[in-house]
């Protein structure tokens, strides 16, 4: 099976598992103990949160799409990157980028408030950031590529190099991308994490996460703190997470086809500043994309002409986007980065990341092309001809205590 292309790897893997009545689809196993064969002599599982059927078919599965030697499902994807930061102790130094979720970023900041870990922030979309990768000697460096929401890449391979000159670990969140369309690993990364809540999923129906170790002992570790800190996927939710990812790559052809339609219109609008998406060839590390993934994926986002009111108007004004967290399902979504998904970060660390007010993310479902440009383009005219006739609703939108929550 390793040997198999990974769309597959993604149908076939698990397939034909079950040797008692010959089901093609690997069987649901919500037992949470297991029998012992004889006294001290447990079987293959013993226990739901120490191992179960379901879970490890897919953990299997997503290692074999990532190259790694074994994965990990966890019950979400924060408890993925909460997973990877056992390996640090409190004087470990852990480097992030500027710009990476604001749920990441939450995190890693209030490990470092409370002493679990020291913090270094470093753009790393610059090579200037691999020298000082040298000089902070840290124990992990957190790679977010492409990054959310403004789709910046990281160098990969060049920060594995550095990372590996002071015997730093390097983990990838591949979560924008998918194994469909990129494999971290192959670059020299250590570990690849996943919320697989979006595209492994890509059905907005199941929440879970994921790590995949490149080295037998590294994943064996990993899987010891996840057992011992009890974050292990349920068994219901990695069987519908492995039912959507059999899907993953025709999903994402159709995802990656609408995407680069929205994109190409937004670039061509009058209403819109700035378009973030690495498949233009405007973009400025399109031949970087080109380098390091096998596609450009489903993510889009733009800066729109004006202020905080014409992004409220213009995103309730649409009819075929959800305006909603998350992203990666089969359904279009949208959302306003500064006061959803990264309204957890400071103000100042936030607009240094470059989320501002005028951003806006789209994950680009499967719908029909036109029918979507043709709500971003009466969405867009409703927008301009609010404020040409001094529309309240244009312009009486403030943040709430529902807009600020730490998503």
């Amino acid at each position: 099976m390793s040997q198999s292309k990974k769309s597959t790897i993604a149908v076939r893997y698990g397939i034909e598992a079950d040797k008692h009545h010959g089901a093609v689809v690997p069987p649901l196993y919500l037992s949470t103990t297991y029998s012992f064969a004889d006294f001290d002599t447990k079987r293959a599982y013993d226990y739901g949160r120490s191992g179960n059927p379901n879970r490890d078919t897919l953990a299997q599965t997503l290692a074999h799409l990532e190259g790694g030697a074994r994965g990990i499902i966890t019950a979400t994807g924060m408890s993925a990157v909460h997973l990877i930061t056992q390996l640090l102790n409190h004087d470990d130094t852990l480097v992030i980028p500027h710009d990476c979720y604001g749920g990441s970023y939450r995190l890693f900041t209030s490990l470092q408030k409370r002493g679990l870990l020291k913090l270094a922030v470093l753009d790393l979309t610059q090579p200037q950031s691999y020298k000082k990768i040298l000089t902070i000697k840290p124990k992990l460096v957190w790679i977010e590529t492409p990054s959310n929401p403004i789709l910046r890449l990281t160098d990969i391979a060049a920060v594995a190099n550095a990372a590996k000159e002071i015997g730093a670990l390097v983990a990838a969140d591949n979560t924008f991308l998918s194994p469909a369309l990129q494999n971290p690993i192959k670059f020299g990364v250590d570990i690849v994490v996943h919320s697989t809540t979006k595209y492994i999923n890509g059905h907005s129906d199941v929440v879970g996460g994921a790590v995949i170790a490149n080295t037998a002992e590294l994943g064996e570790e990993l899987a010891w703190w996840a057992n011992n800190i009890g974050i292990t996927g349920a068994p219901f939710d990695s069987y519908l997470t492995l039912r959507g990812l059999r899907t993953l790559n025709v999903r994402l052809k159709q995802h990656q086809e609408n995407a680069l339609a929205v994109a190409q219109y937004l670039e061509q609008s009058p209403y819109v500043s700035q378009v973030y998406y690495p498949g233009l060839e405007s973009h400025p590390q399109h031949a970087l994309a080109k380098q390091q993934q096998e596609g450009f994926g489903g993510m889009v986002s733009f800066d729109i002409k004006g202020g905080l009111k014409d992004s409220a108007a213009f995103l309730t004004s649409l009819k075929q986007f959800s305006l909603a967290e998350s992203l990666g399902g089969v359904e279009s979504l949208i959302c306003h980065p500064a006061t959803m998904t990264h309204a957890g970060m400071e103000p100042q660390a936030r607009l240094d990341a470059g989320v501002g007010d005028t951003l806006i993310r789209i994950s680009v479902g499967i719908e029909d092309v036109q029918d979507l440009l043709d709500d971003l383009e009466q969405a867009f005219k409703k927008v301009q001809q609010g404020n040409a006739n001094g529309s309240d609703d244009a312009k009486s939108f403030k943040l709430t205590p529902a807009h600020t929550a730490l998503w």
